[in-house]
This record gives structure tokens, sequence and C-alpha cells, in this order.
């Protein structure tokens, strides 16, 4: 087991740094002048070589490279050129209220999509069956945007019962949480239904109904509980997922989380707040799948003894 630990531990270093590596090339390879961009078109030409010389802009690729790595193992990201503030105080200020979408999306999600791949398992080949797995389609056909946009026109434009957006109370928050939440509603859904429809027809379903027990208990005590076993797998993976997922819907519906602020600091070519954003996101979802590796490993020693 600690050599499994170790290895999915290396894996996820390498995975980091190929992350924090990307970040760093895209946004320096992008056209344009960083420091045109954040001072504006009225800056001198004096203004701009100071800025680009603070920035170290001006050295070789290779060396703002070698600077970065140093930075990132210190945690050091300098400081946001358009807050004038720690970059990374600013994104870990704005991470529990990403946090706190994504929980709310993942309670939705698994609410929602255990219980709905329940119906659908138990009246297979039915209408309530196609009804489920109709919606299970559009839930991840149709994109996050769009549907947020949608749900603003209707429950907040048309009807007036929910916000539009912005961060408050709980009905500013449900539609971003139903939003975010929809993709993962899908894929619960489909897991749900076949891992049931996978188990009904095992040997100790058929020996639990022959000893007379109600087919609540069947399904409740037995079926759902052995099916379970890939759904909180798949779920631990999907809630790294709704962290980085998080940046469109806190975008259309104006949620001051750590997605807005990464969409705001790359349009304003802010280096050190998109740095520390990206990060503190890919570590999140890293971490999340590390535990979630370990723990099936744990659980089932073939994932573990597996080369």
């Amino acid at each position: 087991m600690t050599a499994y630990f170790i290895r999915r531990a290396l894996f996820a270093v390498f995975v980091l740094w190929g992350a924090v590596t990307i970040v760093f090339l895209v946004l320096r390879l992008v056209p344009g002048d960083p420091a045109q961009l954040i001072l504006g078109s009225d800056a001198t030409q004096a203004e701009i070589a100071q800025l680009r010389e603070q920035m170290g802009l001006n050295r070789p690729l290779a060396v703002q490279y070698g600077i970065y790595l140093g930075d990132v193992a210190r945690f050091d990201f300098g400081d946001s050129y358009r807050y004038h503030s720690d970059a990374m105080g600013l994104v870990t200020e704005k991470f529990p209220l990403t946090l706190q979408l994504a929980v709310v999306a993942m309670l939705i999600g698994l609410v929602l999509g255990v219980a709905l791949g329940v119906v659908g398992a138990l009246r297979v080949n039915r209408l309530a069956d196609r009804v489920v797995s109709v919606f299970a389609l559009l839930s991840q056909s149709m994109p996050s945007f769009w549907i947020g946009i949608m749900f603003i026109l209707v429950f907040a434009r048309q009807l007036h019962v929910l916000a539009s957006g912005g961060y408050g109370g709980l009905d500013r928050l449900i539609l971003p949480g139903v939003t975010l939440a929809l993709p993962l509603v899908a894929v619960l859904i489909r897991l749900t239904r076949s891992g049931l429809l996978d188990v009904v027809h095992e040997n100790y379903i058929q020996t639990a109904r022959a000893k007379g027990l109600p087919e609540r208990l069947v399904i409740s005590q037995h079926a759902i509980r052995n099916a379970l076993i890939p759904i909180v797998t798949v779920a631990g993976l999907e809630f790294g997922k709704l962290l980085g997922g998080a940046v469109i819907v806190e975008t259309v519906f104006s949620w001051p989380g750590v997605g807005r602020l990464l969409i705001d600091s790359i349009s304003a070519r802010d280096y050190n707040v998109v740095q520390a954003a990206i990060l503190l996101i890919a570590g999140g979802f890293v971490l999340i799948n590390l535990v979630v590796d370990v723990l099936y490993g744990y659980l089932d020693p073939r994932i573990r003894l597996g080369r």
C-alpha cells in the first residue's frame, strides 16, 4: 500500500508540474504586451519599460521559467498588478466561495442523480426510464453557460422567484448550484442505473427475495449498497471537475469566486493572479484524485497491485 501511495503521489506532482508549466507558456506566448495592457494606452514608454523590468519580461524565457518554478515551490506568486495585493491571498480569499458552490452542486448531483438512476433502473424500458434517460442526455449535452442564461431568463426575469446573480442568501445559490450540478446528475443517473441493473440479478439478491424480504428492503439494503461503490469513486473524481467547471458558471451568475477572479485576471493579463488561481484549482483537483485513488486502492487490492 505504501508503494502504491508513493506512485500515485509522484504522478500527482508530475501533473501539477505540467499544469503550472502550461500556464506559464500560454500566458507568455499570447500576443500583446502585458505591461502595456496593465498600464493602459496613456502610459509612457519609460513606464512600460519599468513595469516590464519589474515583471521580468525582458529576461530570456528560460530564465523566467526558472524563477517562476522557484516562486511556485515557495508558494510566492508576488502581488497582483491590478489589485495591488498578494496574488495568492486574493485567490485563497475567493476560494471558499467556489468551494461552497461546488459542495452545493455535489449535493444536488448526488441526490438527483442517484434518485433518478434508481427510478430508471426499477422502471427499466418503461415511460419513467425513458424520461430519465432523455433528461440525462439533455443535462450532459447542453453547455453550462446556455443553461445558466436560460435559468436567469425564466426564474429571475420572467417568474421573479430567484435572484439572477451575485453572492448572498439561498436564492442566489440555487441557480448556479443547479447549473453546475446538471452534468454530474447526468453521469450519476447512468452510473446508478447501470450499476443497479447489473446487481439486481445477482445470486445474493435472489436469495434475499427468496427469504421473503420486501422489495423495498432488497433494493435499499442490498442492491443499492453494492451499486454505490463505483458511484462514490466517480463522485470523488467529479468533485474535482466541479472546482474547475465553476469558472463558467461563476461568470454567468456573477458569483465572486475564484472562477470569476480568474476570468477577470486573464482579461487584464494579471499573470500572478492567473498563475495562483490555476495552481490552486489544479492542486485541489489533483489532491481529490489522489485521495480517491488511494481509497479505491485500499478497498480493492487488485487496483494497487496492478502495474
